[in-house]
């Protein structure tokens, strides 16, 4: 019989839903097409709250669903998920009130963010994981995973697209496992199944542990593919998403996939139009069919992949003869892996070195800084691979910022201070071994967004350590182990906090954020002085206290002119160190001080605890730092700043002493202004008020919004500077202050 194209098209489809109906028959299975992926989370325990903020999202559990979703009554109920640097896995703990577990994170970086929520006993248990039972089951194998899609800028290429491809099952008999199997199928915007000529072809493999259904679950395939064929940016094409879950690859994929795929889709069965790549397992397997079927594909990609076993011959290398075949069948071979996070990253250095001593000819795309072995890796690694395929490429390097592939290894165990920092800003913690027998041990530090606080698992090493490692973006931080519940310090940390025993900090060098550029350290010469002054207080008993003074690198003592003088407050449940140990103070002036940001000033950091800190400031503090340094004693030249409780201090002494510091910041600030206050005077003496907040993630961002009101509607004049991401935390107050500095004594 002769068939026209229309007639072979026709074929195309009658057998494509034949075989499916005759697998739903024999398996029961009602549903013969693939739903597609839900673009964002459908779970109503997720929503963005309505914020100065966008991005800012809250989790709720209610109480009640916990026990029937885990068998047990949770007493420590938490949403895990990839939300920390590098898009890690880690976990916030929900607190309890009202009925409901809730707990607050953002902004969130538009991207696709996958979670879960857990439950645990007590903490020397075991988390059960659970989703609500009320959203779809979105991920075939991570039943308990719920996904969150966060658009905006950067994100596009991930976002829907409208008039975007279709993805179906193909349904087909396997000879390699005897049972019917399937793949997922993503046909391109305007596919036509009677064109004459036939679509190119990519085929992908999954990783172990994975479903192939994973490519469009978590890879975002269908919006990656849509994205870039409707722009023009790739060729239109098939991609067919097979289980590679099989000990004979090259008989599943060449004798059984292939031929159904291409009896099903108007696909070329020429090896020049034909792709093939995979993650893990199956970078293996696309790479083994390199070798082992090197005419059936003419481009290749391997996702954190190696090339194991028998190459062919038997050698476990790839010969010169073999190397020629491949050279002249394959148009493109084109190498992916994460950062040193990603499990595969040593094993893709040496498949580099592998393929280049055989001479066959590859590109790599270098390391990807930001993320490890994620499907946010190969999400970028998809969208780079497609562009390429089927079509000439310019640009055979590696994808902008990537860095190049260099073996890497970490310190002997227990051998250095940690944590370990790397030249790329990846961080590796560890513990002693005095922890082999807990059940969990996770980092509780600010690396969440804004400055949040999320508890990251570490994994046990063999020798009884556990350690955990993730990039870091630059700029200062502080952690502590929490080991099976109990707050542990990090013995091999030199650091310390005075007022928190267990935290230690660190610090990540470089330009690219905002704290990185002001906390990493200047060049030993252009430090200012940091020195310990001693007072008496005004608390009862008038005890010695201590306050930290930092004095600009060219400090005269007897210069003629006397300094003009920052005092800087703690906050509660804080105290004098807090500001240098934690809050980086010192680095920060440093940096504005180098660049002509600020003029020469004395900053003085006390401690302004159990004090009536208006008298403690004027009568102690003050008094003591103007016989000790070359300060001056006019209100034109005294600042004063807070934060939290030291906000609360330096408005009650600009209430009860008007004019005697002219310039005043308040950071995470409450109160009002008090009946009795002498506006007039205020607005007189003060040359500069400014208030600082962090967004509703800040317990006190209600209480700031109030004070605000107050002074508005008082008559005080004053400045409301934007809203900082984040919560009640150091990353606020230290742009904040970072902010404020450039501003004093500017006449």
């Amino acid at each position: 019989m002769m068939w026209t194209d229309q007639g072979r098209g026709a074929e195309k489809r009658s057998r494509r839903v034949l075989v499916a109906m005759a697998t739903a028959a024999a398996l029961g299975v009602s549903t013969l097409l693939a739903a597609q992926p839900a673009a964002a989370a459908e779970d109503p325990w997720v929503a963005e709250i309505d914020n100065a903020v966008p991005d800012v999202y809250r989790f709720t559990v209610p109480n009640a669903a916990v026990q029937p979703a885990t068998g047990i009554t949770g007493s420590v109920v938490a949403v895990e998920g990839n939300f920390a640097p590098g898009k890690t896995w880690t976990t916030l703990n929900m607190g309890s009130g009202g009925g409901n577990w809730t707990t607050t994170l953002g902004p969130l970086e538009p991207g696709l963010y996958y979670y879960q929520y857990s439950a645990r006993p007590a903490w020397n248990q075991d988390a059960i994981p659970f989703r609500n039972p009320a959203s779809p089951q979105e991920v075939t194998s991570k039943p308990t995973w719920n996904t969150l899609f966060v658009d905006g800028p950067g994100a596009e290429w991930l976002a829907d697209a409208e008039g975007g491809g279709i993805l179906e099952t193909l349904t087909y008999d396997s000879s390699v496992t005897g049972t019917a199997r399937s793949a997922l199928v993503w046909t391109p915007p305007g596919y036509d199944e009677n064109r004459a000529e036939p679509y190119p072809v990519l085929y992908l493999l999954q990783d172990e542990g994975q479903s192939y259904r994973e490519w469009a679950e978590l890879g975002r395939l269908q919006q990656i593919l849509d994205n870039l064929t409707l722009d023009g940016n790739a060729e239109p094409m098939v991609v067919v998403m097979g289980d590679g879950a099989v000990d004979d690859i090259r008989g599943e994929v060449v004798k059984n996939l292939l031929p159904a795929a291409e009896d099903a889709f108007n696909v070329s069965s020429d090896s020049e139009d034909r792709a093939v790549a995979g993650i893990g397992r199956g970078a293996e397997q696309a790479l083994s069919l390199l070798v082992d079927a090197t005419k059936e594909f003419s481009n290749v990609g391997s996702f954190s992949g190696d090339l194991e076993g028998d190459l062919g011959n038997g050698s476990g290398k790839i010969s010169k003869g073999k190397a020629k075949q491949i050279n002249d069948a394959t148009d493109l071979i084109r190498l992916y892996v994460g950062n040193v996070t990603d499990p595969s990253y040593n094993s893709t250095v040496n498949l580099a070195d592998k393929l280049t001593a055989a001479g066959v000819e590859f590109q790599s795309d270098g390391a990807d800084p930001d993320t490890g072995g994620t499907w946010d890796t190969w999400q970028k690694s998809l969208h780079d691979f497609v562009q390429r395929v089927f079509q000439a490429s310019g640009e055979t390097g590696p994808s902008e910022g990537h860095l190049p592939l260099e073996p890497h290894s970490l310190p002997a165990a227990g051998t250095t201070p940690t944590p370990w920092i790397d030249e790329n800003g990846v961080v590796t913690f560890e513990t002693g071994t005095e922890f082999a027998n807990a059940n969990n041990v996770t980092v509780w530090g600010n690396f969440g967004p804004a400055g949040s606080w999320p508890r990251t698992p570490m994994t046990k090493q063999d020798d009884g350590r556990w350690r955990l490692t993730m990039p870091v973006e630059a700029g200062s931080y502080y952690y502590k182990f929490v080991v099976e519940g109990v707050d542990r310090k990090d013995q091999t940390n030199p650091t310390t906090v005075l007022s928190e025993p267990n935290w230690s900090t660190f610090q990540v060098p470089g330009d690219e954020t905002l704290r990185g550029e002001y906390t990493t350290p200047v060049a030993p010469e252009a430090r200012g002085d940091v020195e310990v002054m001693d007072y008496t207080s005004s608390a009862t008993g008038n005890p010695t206290r201590s306050a930290y003074v930092w004095t600009p690198p060219d400090y005269d003592p007897d210069r003629a002119e006397a300094y003009p003088v920052f005092y800087l407050q703690h906050g509660g449940g804080q105290t004098w160190t807090d500001w240098i140990e934690v809050g980086f103070a010192a680095q920060i002036l440093d940096n504005h001080y180098a660049r002509g940001n600020i003029v020469p000033m004395v900053v003085v950091m006390a401690n302004g605890n159990g004090v009536n800190f208006p008298d403690e400031i004027t009568q102690r503090i003050t008094v003591t730092a103007e016989a000790q340094y070359n300060v001056s004693s006019e209100g034109e030249d005294r600042a004063l700043a807070g934060l939290s409780m030291g906000s609360g201090h330096t408005l009650s002494t600009l209430w009860a002493h008007p004019g005697e510091f002219a310039y005043i910041g308040a950071m995470s600030a409450f109160g009002s202004v008090p009946a009795n206050a002498d506006v007039a005077a205020i607005n007189d003496g003060t040359k500069l008020l400014r208030v600082y907040s962090g967004d509703v993630q800040d317990f006190t961002y209600g209480a700031t919004l109030s004070l605000i009101s107050s002074m508005t509607n008082r008559g005080v004049e004053h400045e409301f500077a934007p809203i900082i991401p984040g919560p009640h935390s150091w990353d606020v107050w230290q742009k904040a202050l970072i902010d404020l500095l450039p501003r004093l004594f500017q006449g």
